[in-house]
């Protein structure tokens, strides 16, 4: 049964500039972003990059509690293609997920990331680089499992699975569920509405990301780097950009998908912003998800025989 429309948005820290790369902007505190998130009556909060949340699980129960909200789930990295490397990085993991269990949340989402710093270079698997990256990421489903955990791996600019052929060899190589990443996939040069028409059913998660596609179709080229086009703006509030949000929605929805639908746009901050600062676009984006999660609904149960 699917929850209620309010109940299934969540927030994510990188909507306030919250990101795990080094040197990215301005990081806000924890207590601005959920106090911003709670003014919006956003139900859940994904956890950010280690440290913005505390380490302990009791303590982030505590402080999200206060903005009444519930852990979702997690961001997680991992290299996953280099052998020599494995052990170590499930066994970061494993110390991850374990956090999220004990914060009650649902979802693992997991980025095959390349081991360089940043989202700017991409590196191209061949075999046998491919099948220890589906290797990995079957571990890593093991370890969700035994956590209560449902893994969404997420396809990411700068990381493994980029491209279009990359997220074809994903879904074709493994049973792994999907995040469904909207603005990646546009940047990475897939179509996010054929992607969640074609595989509705292993949609695990939903990132919804409006983007610019002419800042988008630079960085694909090559022409501009990754961090240069989220400065200028790539991603958009949701509705105000150039990736047609309804129509995934309604495709996942279509799909029997009932799960959580994060609202994304991912920015850079100079400074600590004066004002309302990324809460404007956060609140843009959730009344547009609001509005179409909601008529979704009612054409679902008008076409079910309910009341419109």
């Amino acid at each position: 049964m699917k929850r209620d429309v309010k109940r299934r948005i969540a927030g994510a820290p990188i909507s306030w500039g919250v990101c795990e790369v080094p040197g990215w902007g301005c990081q806000l505190t924890p207590e601005r972003v959920l106090k911003e998130a709670y003014s919006l009556g956003l139900a859940a909060m994904e956890s950010g990059p280690p440290g913005f949340l505390p380490d302990d699980p009791e303590a982030t129960s505590k402080l999200l509690g206060e903005y009444d909200m519930a852990l979702l789930g997690g961001f997680v990295t991992a290299i996953l293609h280099d052998e020599a490397l494995r052990e170590a990085e499930l066994a970061a993991v494993e110390r991850r997920a374990k956090l999220l269990e004990a914060g009650g949340a649902e979802v693992l989402v997991l980025a095959a990331v390349t081991g360089l710093e940043g989202y700017d270079e991409a590196v191209e698997l061949e075999e046998p680089g491919l099948r220890s990256l589906f290797d990995g990421i079957a571990r890593i489903e093991e370890i969700a499992e035994s956590r209560g955990l449902t893994v969404a791996v997420h396809p990411h600019f700068g990381t493994l699975i980029e491209r279009a052929r990359h997220v074809e060899r994903l879904l074709e190589g493994s049973d792994a569920g999907l995040c469904l990443d909207t603005g990646h996939l546009a940047v990475g040069g897939a179509d996010p509405v054929e992607v969640a028409r074609e595989y509705a059913g292993r949609v695990e998660l939903v990132h919804l990301k409006d983007v610019d596609l002419n800042l988008s179709n630079a960085v694909a080229a090559g022409t501009k780097s990754y961090a240069e086009a989220v400065r200028e703006g790539m991603y958009r509030p949701s509705g105000a950009g150039d990736v047609d949000l309804e129509s995934i929605i309604g495709f996942v929805e279509g799909g029997g998908y009932g799960g959580w639908y994060v609202l994304e746009q991912d920015v850079m901050l100079d400074s600590e912003p004066e004002g309302e600062g990324p809460l404007a676009d956060v609140r843009k984006s959730l009344e547009f998800v609001e509005t179409r999660l909601g008529a979704n609904a009612a054409s679902s149960s008008y076409g079910a025989g309910g009341t419109a």
